[in-house]
């Protein structure tokens, strides 16, 4: 799963991306960069933890993204911001960074600083390109409608009205996103680069002044902001890109020294992208190896068992399945069984988010 950053200069968007990736990219390489720049970054998952707490296992596996931060500030300009415009519509959500902090040492590209502005700046941009797409389809649609038959115009005509439908929304500045679909629908939209459809995270990057306010900073853009498939997150993305370096146990002491919360609002905004994305995390755990594996909210069992090994899927059989928490009261699978709390799902099994399974098999 791809997540773009994306965000104009100055606005932290690279510091971000060295916090979720704990890397330490060039910051301000935008005259001279081109190339986006790319990282992996761990889902943090407390219920892994635990369970490796129980196992002691030889590894530990958590949950990925791709992250990818694109240098070019403008999107759907003449020149490198189609290519990048191009690239956003083949990702899987979309993680936009908006300034929220004063700083005269870096000053503001538009000389001012106001977030709300920047949000509604770029949401415009994004609702512009698929406008202009529509109205090069619809086009096309209209010519190549003049030389078939009536009889051969179903599919073509229903999209045609969906394409009418969506250039309807955007005009009253509504996203593609929060336009309910059908799966026909959705499927006919596959076929197009959208970029309005695609999930965001608003980042806020706050002032390290302004940390013990996050919550009512994001309540109040959210407010304002929010909607089908956009979450919003506060953070500082500076001090968050010095953390990410530092051990864990020196993280959480350098918060409190802060006066906030030992939590990391990065580890939240990380899995606030996660679940943005549709996903969720079963697990397996044992003394080999405990590990989060990724699926879409209502994954079968058969189709987790595919995310292990194809082998498991094709052969089958039935899942054992337990709560995480469960398992970790318990203690051991074994002391689980006898409280009657391990379960026997089969193939019409949906997966449900910190399930801990077990695949049966036979190839």
């Amino acid at each position: 799963m791809d997540i773009g950053i994306i965000g104009i200069a100055r606005s932290g968007k690279t510091s971000l991306f060295n916090a979720v990736t704990r890397g330490q990219a060039q910051i301000g390489a935008y005259s001279s960069q081109q190339e986006p720049n790319v990282g992996i970054a761990r889902v943090p998952d407390a219920r892994v933890d635990a369970l490796a707490g129980m196992f002691k296992p030889k590894k530990i596996t958590y949950a990925e993204i791709r992250w990818v931060d694109y240098p070019v500030a403008g999107f759907g300009a003449e020149g490198p911001g189609n290519r990048f415009l191009a690239e956003i519509a083949g990702l899987d959500a979309v993680v936009h960074v908006v300034r929220a902090f004063e700083d005269e040492s870096v000053p503001h590209p538009d000389g001012s600083v106001d977030p709300h502005r920047d949000i509604e700046a770029l949401d415009l941009e994004l609702t512009f390109a698929d406008l202009a797409l529509i109205e090069r389809r619809l086009s096309r649609i209209e010519s190549e409608m003049r030389s078939m038959k009536a009889a051969d115009r179903g599919r073509i005509e229903a999209d045609r009205d969906l394409l009418l439908r969506l250039q309807t929304e955007l005009e009253a500045g509504r996203s593609i996103r929060s336009v309910t679909l059908t799966e026909p629908e959705q499927k006919a939209l596959a076929a197009y680069q959208f970029v309005t459809r695609l999930p965001v995270l608003v980042v806020v990057n706050i002032a390290e002044d302004d940390l013990g306010r996050a919550g009512e900073i994001e309540a109040a853009f959210a407010e304002r902001h929010g909607g089908p498939g956009v979450a919003i997150a506060a953070l500082c993305a500076k001090i968050e890109a010095e953390l990410a370096l530092l051990p864990p146990d020196e993280a959480a002491e350098f918060r409190r020294d802060l006066g906030v919360a030992a939590e990391s609002p990065l580890d939240r905004t990380i899995q606030a992208a996660y679940s943005l994305l549709g996903l969720q995390s079963f697990l397996t755990a044992g003394d080999d190896e405990c590990r989060a594996w990724t699926v879409q909210r209502g994954a079968t069992a058969p189709e987790a068992a595919g995310k292990i090994h194809s082998d498991l899927e094709r052969g089958f059989i039935r899942a054992e399945v337990a709560r995480w928490d469960e398992l970790v009261e318990a203690g051991s699978n074994a002391e689980l069984k006898k409280r009657g709390r391990l379960r026997t799902e089969g193939k019409g099994y949906v997966v449900q988010d910190g399930d801990v399974i077990n695949i049966l098999f036979n190839v």
